[in-house]
């Protein structure tokens, strides 16, 4: 630790953590664990976005394992090449959207290990249990192609019936070896991210992070922000939300915030009047419907098509603005004083990262907004000093508050499938988690150093409900008595295990 705070780079500090990881997995674990808040940012957001960048030329030792087209036909038997045989969590990226940074190809493996990291530390799953892994199938990324350093498949990426062919083929090896393998998507492109979930979250126990666990995530930051403003949170139907990004996030985080109003009683038809979704070409309506993507379309507004961002703000008077663009500096001045002109204590949730990518930062909500905004970001942010002397504090609305207390959940109960309603009651567990002293501070989010407590919480809840849904294979209603307990009993704990059993023997 000494050496880790005497440097000033947070990227050199990931290396160093690296290191240790290499040599000494269980020191790693535990000094993440014993130092979270300060650990996180240097393994996932912020640094890992940066760490992506630089896999190729920093690139010390293997961790994972990699399929590429020539390992069509293969992928059964490469499988049984992997050291452990109880794998438990499995984080497949094909590299071609890391945060907002775009297609860096097999560099992404950054993601799948620093995720994975963060289910061993905050969920408690044991490192044996868990695998990285990347589809190397090339990369549009011109800079990438020509890189005399990069580790991957230098040739344009793989596309069409080809691509999903080769998903197909990985997807049956894990689950040939692994029948209970949780298989979480990360960092697909847009276009591909959906595609791949409509296929697999129901015949395999998989779900996407980008789309159902920032949704999950964000779902709970509105509802701790509601409590906060002192409102009811099944009143969540009646607020007026923009979405700025109509990417695989944007429209995953509109669909968890309408499947949790519906949940609330609202009809599926009043729930849509309360979203507008903006992207580079305005607001999604029924003009473009030939353009959207069926989820796209189910946001799409009967008028005001193509509407921008600001006039959306301008005319519809939202109550929570949502950022998922990774356009860095789109909450502008205006926008954000517009907003605050209308609303008393508006919700704004820049959620871009890595920070450079934020579509405002903390300091710049709260001065426009004279210290009145509910803020939440994508990336950390430190507190802001008031010109009155107040101090107010941003929280991190991050995807590691959910993703491994649902992957610890499903993993014990052996879910058949990650269900909407199992997304609703974890978000539900983290929104209560929060402390009414945290929400009278304007925090949304319990500190972060309660992480492994929240785990707890959420897999407990996504437990009682596959229980309830009859989609556990390995609890019953019967184990439900002291399920406190036994989640709490199969946490991994990093603490080095005695070599030999000291006892005493008689003869």
């Amino acid at each position: 630790l000494t050496a880790l705070r005497a440097e000033d780079s947070d990227i050199r500090k990931n290396i160093i953590l690296e290191d240790l990881h290499d040599r000494n997995e269980t020191l790693y674990h535990r000094i993440i664990i014993d130092h979270i808040e300060e650990m996180a940012p240097l393994i996932y957001t912020p640094t890992v976005g940066q760490a992506c960048k630089e896999f190729g030329t920093r690139y010390r030792r293997s961790r994972g394992m990699y399929f590429t087209e020539e390992d069509r036909g293969h992928m059964a038997a490469m499988v049984h090449n992997w050291p452990h045989d109880d794998v438990h969590v499995i984080v497949v990226t094909d590299g071609s959207r890391i945060l907002g940074l775009g297609d860096l190809g097999a560099n992404g493996m950054g993601i799948p290990i620093g995720k994975l990291s963060l289910y061993c530390a905050a969920g408690g799953i044991a490192p044996h249990r868990v695998m990285p892994v990347v589809l190397d199938v090339g990369t549009d990324n011109e800079e990438l192609l020509n890189h005399p350093f990069y580790l991957g498949v230098q040739k344009p990426r793989l596309k069409g019936e080809k691509y999903f062919h080769l998903v197909d083929e990985f997807m049956k090896a894990v689950r040939y070896r692994w029948p209970n393998v949780l298989v979480q998507f990360e960092d697909f492109s847009s276009d591909k991210a959906q595609i791949l979930l409509n296929k697999y979250r129901y015949d395999h126990l998989s779900f996407n992070d980008d789309i159902q666990g920032t949704g999950a995530t964000t779902l709970a930051g509105v509802l701790g922000a509601m409590r906060a403003k002192g409102e009811p949170v099944n009143s969540l139907g009646k607020q007026r939300i923009v979405i700025a990004g109509a990417g695989s996030a944007g429209i995953g985080v509109g669909q968890v915030l309408m499947e949790a109003m519906m949940e609330q009683g609202y009809t599926e038809a009043k729930a849509k009047e309360a979203f507008f979704v903006v992207d580079q070409d305005g607001l999604l309506s029924k003009d473009r419907i030939s353009e959207l993507s069926p989820e796209q379309a189910t946001f799409a507004r009967e008028e005001d098509g193509g509407l921008s961002l600001h006039g959306v703000v301008e005319k519809f008077k939202p109550t929570i603005l949502l950022g998922m663009t990774a356009v860095g500096g789109l909450f502008n001045e205006s926008l954000i004083k517009e907003m605050a002109s209308h609303c008393d204590r508006p919700i704004i949730f820049p959620l871009s990262n890595p920070t450079s990518r934020a579509e405002c930062t903390a300091a710049q909500a709260f001065e426009w907004t004279d210290g009145k905004c509910i803020f939440a970001s994508g990336s950390p942010f430190d507190p802001v000093t008031m010109d009155d002397g107040r101090v107010l504090h941003p929280t991190q609305c991050n995807n590691m508050y959910v993703f491994p207390g649902i992957g610890l959940g499903a993993t014990i109960c052996g879910a058949k499938s990650v269900t909407d309603r199992m997304l609703y009651v974890a978000a539900e567990a983290l929104a209560n988690f929060v402390s009414q002293e945290e929400l009278e501070q304007g925090k949304v989010f319990p500190h972060i150093s309660a992480i492994r407590d929240v785990s707890h919480a959420v897999a407990v809840a996504v437990i009682k409900e596959a229980v309830a849904e009859e989609l556990s294979t390995k609890l019953e209603e019967k184990h439900l008595t002291d399920i406190e307990g036994l989640v709490r009993r199969k946490m991994y704990d990093p603490i080095y295990v005695p070599l030999i059993e000291k006892r005493e023997v008689t003869i």
